[in-house]
């Protein structure tokens, strides 16, 4: 057994014994979103390698930081940077913030990340609500001996996306004039862009897009009974679509441009959340 109830228990006496409140709602932020945070009233940041077992992010554009502090009079939590599977991770060491999230009384967990458009009605800066999820790993951060402290040994995946939290989502991106789609995301891997081949058969799934995290995420949040809600910002066209070569640094670049519209939407959004 990888004891991971001692585990998390241990992790969030440490994170509790410097986070100013408990919070309620969680933002995950992905690669070249994280100006979010910039919002929050009397922040306080810890870096992930000063929490035990946590996982620390390798990647360019994750800051690696959990930042408590108030957002709309809502106590918040935000993630600047995740874990990765293709960074050698279990995947139930990527679950690992999200099952903690649980132990620190979180009820809401807004997920962003950067992907790839498989769908051609997209374009690069396209926000995408996700509907629902595919996933291509093999694996994810419930295989193992279950513990019925944390969450259900087969949960529910009927409603990985919370559909109260996507109706207020639309109403407030209405309301500010930000434009978005909705889609399937689909989970691959990494950390290699998928080849010609692979995106055709995505797409044949009924993937819209696809990235290399928000899977393993969602599927901790629906197992630990944490409502759920994810958009991700298209930041290029998947390969055979696009006629360039893939580059994380335009990942990145054209992240930082939507994260003006995104960070202002999940802003409006959390405001609009009712209090838990």
């Amino acid at each position: 057994m990888d004891k991971l109830y001692d585990k998390l228990s241990e992790a969030a006496v440490s994170v509790r014994s410097r986070m100013p409140v408990e919070p309620e709602i969680a933002v995950i932020l992905g690669s070249g979103l994280g100006a979010l945070t910039e919002e929050l009233v009397n922040p306080i940041a810890i870096p992930y390698e000063e929490i035990p077992h946590f996982p620390v992010s390798t990647v360019s554009g994750h800051a690696g930081r959990l930042v408590f502090g108030t957002l709309h009079d809502k106590r918040v939590m935000m993630m600047e940077g995740r874990p990765h599977f293709y960074e050698g991770y279990t995947m139930r060491q990527i679950g690992f913030p999200v099952f903690l999230m649980k132990f620190l009384g979180v009820k809401s967990l807004l997920i962003t990340n950067a992907c790839g458009g498989i769908n051609t009605d997209f374009s690069p800066g396209t926000l995408m609500i996700l509907s629902d999820f595919i996933n291509l790993v093999s694996d994810n951060p419930l295989i193992g001996v279950n513990d019925d402290r944390i969450g259900p040994r087969f949960p529910d995946m009927t409603e990985p996306y919370h559909r109260k939290l996507i109706d207020l989502a639309e109403e407030v991106a209405d309301r500010l004039g930000v434009s978005y789609t909705k889609g399937i995301y689909a989970g691959f891997q990494g950390p290699y862009y998928e080849t010609a081949a692979e995106i055709r058969s995505i797409g044949l799934m009924g993937a819209d897009a696809v990235g290399m995290s928000t899977v393993p995420e969602t599927i901790a949040a629906n197992y630990t009974g944490i409502e759920c809600f994810a958009v991700a910002c298209i930041t290029n066209m998947a390969t055979g679509i696009q006629m360039v070569k893939h580059s994380h640094e335009r990942v990145l670049e054209t992240a930082r441009r939507a994260s003006v519209d995104l960070s202002r939407w999940i802003s409006a959004l959390i405001g609009a959340m009712p209090a838990q």
